[in-house]
Formats: structure tokens, C-alpha cells, sequence
């Protein structure tokens, strides 16, 4: 009674919405709220709340396959899977205890283990989700299948929300590993990015690697013989608290991402080809992902510009994480092609633009505007 209390509820939101021409600002727990470009909060604007939206609809362990409510929270369903012992292998952040499942799939964001692993989208089987005409959709399913064009739900991953409020996600999930070990060596920045490419070139069982500060921390999982060989191939030091050390840096609570939060500080997020040399950058970074992922800690007033004309130079895009975003678009400027795919997409799935405005890329416009 209280699911169905709910699903009228959002129904009739989102209907409204579409009546009086009004922005919905679609939150779950709040833990991503700074991500993103800020939202003009408005007397029109509304706020859809889809906590109360919970529950696990459907889980058979042996299929390896979970599905659930998009408010559900992210840390009760991981439990659940780690008493089957399972696991989202794309280990999402928590950027607080509040992390719901769909906010885990709407920013799309991935954790150390992405890079071993696979991203969010990888994971992802099947959406259900309540569009900008009020109507219910449902693509994908809750199996791995060949299937000819794109896969409409991967659509929803990194989306911010902005095509329609997320009902329902059907995982894939893995088994968790045996055993872990974390490896920590002394190095310099070129070097490690260079061992980091050996990592993922060898049949090692990698699953994270970091490097901060002088010091390269390697990851491995497993079977525990398989764990011991990595280890004497790899060399370094053991990390007793290793499972505490990945947590930290998978939920921002590692004193580098703190003060990336700073009023003087920003961070910027910048994927890059795996191959690309040390960056010349003015600030300190930490990097993951096998040098595919560098976080860079600098000064608020540093040009944007020249960040983002490096990370585009090494094969990828710069997001500024945390910082002034007020002057500065949180993502990396589309290219004119991009833009109009993305553009055509919002048409088809929010034609009045009442899911998130601004909060993606501000300079898609609905095709009938509010």
C-alpha cells in the first residue's frame, strides 16, 4: 500500500509538472548535490523526493542479477549482496550514508575498481523510469543479451536525471573475491603511471591502483594463491589496513579529496587515455584507473581553460568535481555533434525540460520551453 502510495505520488508530480510547465528538481538522499552545475532554485520549482521509493522488486542470487526501487539505499542493498557473498563490482561511492541507487546510476560515477572491473553502464541491465510525457518506460531487462543498436537504459547512466525520474534498475552483480591485498612501493609520478600500465598489460589480478604523494598502492584480488603470486611479481610493501585505505578514496573521506572542498581549492576530475604522460598542471594530483583517471587539487582561480585543453590533448575531459561553479560549466563543453545527439535526446524523452535544467549541460534547451 505505501509502494503504491508513492508510485501515485511521483506519477502525479511529475503530471503536474507537465500541466503548469514547472522544473522538477529530482533528489534522492542528497549525497551528490554539489555535482553537477548548480540549479537556479525558483518559487516554481519543485522538489521530487524518491527516498520513500524502495525496496528490492526482484534477486536470485544464482542469476547473478538484482533489481530494485530507485530510492532504495545503496549501502542496504550492498549488504544484502555481500550476505550472498556478492558485490557491485564497479564499487560506487558514498559521498555520505544517504546514497541511493538511483542517484548511484544518475551520476554514473565508479569507483577504484572501474578500471579491473567495468563502469556503471557495464552493470547496468535494464531501467524503468517515468519520462517528461508521463509515461512509464522500460528498456533492457535482467539479462546479459546481444542486442542490435544501443542499449537505451546505459542512456540513464550519467544522465543527472535529466530525462526522466528512475523507477526501477536491474544489475548485474559479481562474486566478491576470495582474498584482497593492498601493495604500497615508493616511486615517482612517471614511473608509477608506467607500472600502472604494466598492471593492466599482464595477466595480474589488479583490481585499484593509486598513486599520491611518492607512493604507488596496488590492489590485488582473489583466489589466495593467485593473490601471493601478484604479490611476489609486484614487489612492495603489505598495507594492513588496505579495505579502510580503498574506502577513503572511493568515498572522498582521504584528506585530498577534503581539501578539494576548500573555499580556496577546487577539484577537477579528468579522464584521459591510460597512456598519457605525466601532466604539467599547476597543483597536486592523485591518480587511479591505471593513469586513466587524475584528480588534481588547485587553486580555485586556476584557468579552466588550461585544464580542460590538457585533458582533451591526452584523449579525454575534465570535470570540475569540487569548486565555484557559477563561471565555470561542471562538465567539458560538448562538441557540436554531441551536442545535437544530446539535444535530440531531450526532446524525445523531456520536451518541456521540467527533469534537472541546467544541472547537465545548461545549453541544451527543451524543444518547448517553459
Amino acid at each position: 500500500m505505501q509502494m503504491q502510495a508513492t508510485s501515485d505520488y511521483l506519477l502525479q508530480a511529475v503530471t503536474q509538472a507537465i500541466e503548469h510547465k514547472r522544473p522538477l528538481y529530482i533528489r534522492g538522499g542528497g549525497s551528490k548535490d554539489f555535482y553537477g552545475n548548480s540549479q537556479a532554485a525558483t518559487s516554481q520549482h519543485t522538489i521530487l523526493n524518491t527516498t520513500n521509493w524502495q525496496g528490492i522488486v526482484d534477486y536470485e542470487p544464482s542469476e547473478l542479477v538484482v533489481t530494485a526501487r530507485a530510492g532504495t539505499s545503496l549501502a542496504d542493498l550492498e549488504k544484502l549482496l555481500h550476505e550472498q557473498g556478492q558485490m557491485l563490482a564497479f564499487e560506487p561511492p558514498y559521498f555520505s550514508t544517504a546514497t541511493t541507487l538511483g542517484g548511484c546510476v544518475a551520476a554514473g560515477l565508479s569507483g577504484p575498481r572501474r578500471a579491473y572491473a567495468g563502469a556503471v553502464r557495464d552493470y547496468v541491465l535494464g531501467v524503468q523510469l517515468l519520462d517528461g510525457q508521463g509515461s512509464i518506460l522500460s528498456f533492457g531487462g535482467q539479462v546479459m543479451k546481444n542486442v542490435a543498436g544501443y542499449d537505451v537504459s546505459r542512456l540513464m547512466v550519467g544522465a543527472m536525471g535529466t530525462l526522466g525520474v528512475l523507477l526501477e534498475v536491474s544489475l548485474k552483480v559479481l562474486p566478491r573475491p576470495e582474498t584482497e591485498r593492498t601493495l604500497c612501493i615508493q616511486t615517482s609520478q612517471p614511473d608509477a603511471i608506467h607500472f600502472m600500465r604494466r598492471c593492466s598489460a599482464e595477466p595480474l589480478p589488479v583490481s585499484a591502483t593509486c598513486f599520491l604523494d611518492g607512493r604507488l598502492y596496488i590492489r590485488v584480488s582473489g583466489p589466495e594463491s593467485a593473490v601471493r603470486t601478484a604479490h611476489s611479481r609486484l614487489g612492495g610493501d603489505i598495507i594492513a589496513d588496505g579495505a579502510d585505505f580503498w574506502e577513503s578514496i572511493r568515498d572522498h573521506t582521504y584528506s585530498f579529496f577534503q581539501q578539494g572542498k576548500s573555499a580556496e581549492q577546487s577539484l577537477w576530475r579528468l579522464s584521459i587515455q591510460p597512456t598519457a604522460p605525466s601532466l604539467s598542471l599547476p597543483g597536486k594530483q592523485l591518480i587511479e584507473w591505471g593513469g586513466a583517471l587524475r584528480w588534481l587539487l588547485t587553486d580555485k582561480d586556476t584557468d579552466a581553460t588550461i585544464i580542460r585543453q590538457q585533458a582533451a590533448n591526452a584523449g579525454g575531459h575534465a570535470t570540475l568535481f569540487y569548486g565555484d561553479k557559477t563561471t565555470v560549466s561542471a562538465f567539458h563543453p560538448l562538441s557540436p555533434a554531441l551536442l545535437k545527439i544530446h539535444q535530440r535526446l531531450k526532446q524525445q524523452f523531456d520536451p518541456l525540460g521540467i527533469f534537472n535544467p541546467q544541472r547537465l549541460y545548461p545549453e541544451i534547451q527543451p524543444c518547448k520551453p517553459i
